[in-house]
């Protein structure tokens, strides 16, 4: 029996949404693995995470909390350390991260210490002759790679917003398990926070991403208020060479050297659509661009296109979404 082991985030004591995005991965792969393979999720934390008592309506047949106070911050060394100890323990046939910032960072320092391999931002995961099947987009999403990976355990990480929820009736058992050593060469002093209730990129359902047609920073106004006529579930990204300008921070990227997203909708607000951006949204599920050049790149990937001005566009959307909303 191979069962499968999730990792879930926290942050300041309490479970991330792409967590139970995991779990629900986790779940379909155990299934799949079939012979009563259960689902062990774990998180790594300085003590109690609130929202893991839910877990279970996600398919975790057990929630593992491991605490140690050098934790209550992401520590990459000692992270992967203990969760390369509880693979090993457990003889997982499989270790499913998410493909956040974080995750990134972490799973390949696992997969090293377990010497495996790491199939990162996979959008598809099945079971075939005993081994595990990975699909993760290539070449800026214009082709689909199948990945069989042999032995175990099979590490992968999940995009985000690609394995949607799913609840279950079923309960989970928890156990908490005291964790001693260091949190590693580095600790964590201090961390700045994003401007509170600003949804990350990665997360959020809805996405207004905005490039150089804006012409200027404060042109973003517009944007932000099309976000917030969505009742906080949008997130303003913005392409590569807004942010290399400094119109936005880092954080907001969205492309191959940014952050990968794939919300439920995605509105491209005066972005040309380079390979380099295509990349980064290629998987969302609705693609709505609004450009007045016809022959952007964006308009071969978008769902809807509207060619138009930006600035006299962009609020009239924005009435009719408050409207929607009222």
């Amino acid at each position: 029996m191979s069962n499968v082991l999730a990792v879930l985030e926290q942050r300041d004591g309490v479970l991330r949404k792409v967590s139970h995005e995991v779990v629900t991965g986790a779940r379909r792969l155990a299934d799949a693995l079939g012979g009563g393979a259960t689902v062990d999720a774990v998180v790594v934390a300085a003590g109690a995470v609130r929202g893991t008592d839910a877990l279970g309506g996600f398919g975790a047949d057990k929630v593992i909390t491991l605490t140690n106070p050098a934790f209550s911050s992401y520590a990459p060394e000692g992270y992967a350390r203990v969760l390369a100890e509880r693979a090993k323990v457990g003889s997982y046939g499989a270790v499913v991260f998410a493909a956040s910032a974080t995750g990134k960072d972490l799973a390949p320092r696992v997969a090293a210490r377990l010497d495996r391999p790491l199939v990162q931002e996979i959008t598809d995961v099945s079971v075939v002759g005993g081994a595990v099947v990975a699909i993760r987009p290539v070449y800026a999403g214009k082709a689909l790679l199948k990945l069989r990976i042999t032995g175990t355990p099979a590490i992968v990480s999940l995009r985000p917003n690609v394995f949607t929820p799913v609840q279950r009736p079923k309960a989970g058992t928890a156990e908490t398990v005291a964790i001693e050593g260091p949190a590693g060469r580095v600790v964590v002093k201090q961390i700045k926070a994003a401007p509170a209730g600003a949804l990350d990129v990665a997360e959020a359902p809805i996405v207004v991403s905005g490039g150089r047609g804006l012409k200027e920073p404060a042109n973003f106004k517009v944007l932000e208020e099309l976000a917030a006529a969505f009742g906080g579930r949008a997130a303003v990204g913005a392409s590569r060479a807004v942010v290399d300008a400094g119109w936005r921070p880092h954080a907001d990227q969205v492309g191959q050297t940014g952050k990968t997203v794939s919300p439920t909708l995605y509105i491209a607000v005066g972005v040309s659509g380079a390979i380099q951006h295509l990349a980064g949204m290629r998987t969302s599920k609705v693609i709505v661009a609004i450009n007045k050049d016809k022959d952007a790149p964006i308009f071969k990937v978008a769902d809807y296109g509207i060619v138009g001005d930006l600035f006299e566009v962009v609020p009239k959307l924005t009435e009719e979404i408050k409207k929607l909303h009222a």
